[in-house]
């Protein structure tokens, strides 16, 4: 009995060998497995620190870009505002000639025409004294004199 308790004990680890054997090829494969998604995840970290820098570059050439723009739009809202002064100033001068030609047109005429009444135009819109000039050069064309 000494003799065969001796052998079931020495199958019984054999066995216990064999499933080992088994395990430790299993748990190999899943290392190998493992270390190969180990690699695929550097190369995608690498990949994943390259594009960040490559879009941190771009976001300072876009702040640059902004800026740049921003300085610009300043500076043609300023030159905007100057020439809308200007032709503010031009298109209150043009008035004033336009109201001196008037009076200059009624004086020339002969005394025998009856006078029109002259209105004082109250010109407010840029449009409205584009629309008097126009009239006034169709008039000239019309008659082949001004006035």
């Amino acid at each position: 009995m000494n003799h065969s308790f001796g052998l079931v004990i020495e199958s019984l680890v054999a066995v216990l060998l064999i499933m080992t054997i088994g395990y430790c090829m299993l748990l190999n494969k899943r290392l190998k497995r493992l270390k190969a998604d180990e690699q695929s995840l550097k190369a995608t970290i690498g990949e994943l620190i390259t594009a960040t820098e490559i879009a941190e570059r771009a976001i300072g050439g876009l702040k640059h870009t902004v800026r740049d723009v921003n300085e610009n739009l300043g500076n043609q809202i300023v030159s905007a505002t100057d020439l809308s002064r200007q032709l503010s100033k031009q298109l209150s001068e043009g008035d004033a000639v336009m109201r001196r030609l008037t009076k200059i047109a009624i004086a020339a005429r002969p005394p025998s025409a009856p006078e029109p009444v002259v209105q004082q135009p109250v010109i407010s819109d840029a449009r409205l004294i584009a629309a008097a000039a126009r009239a006034f050069s169709e008039r000239t064309r019309a008659n082949g004199i001004a006035a």
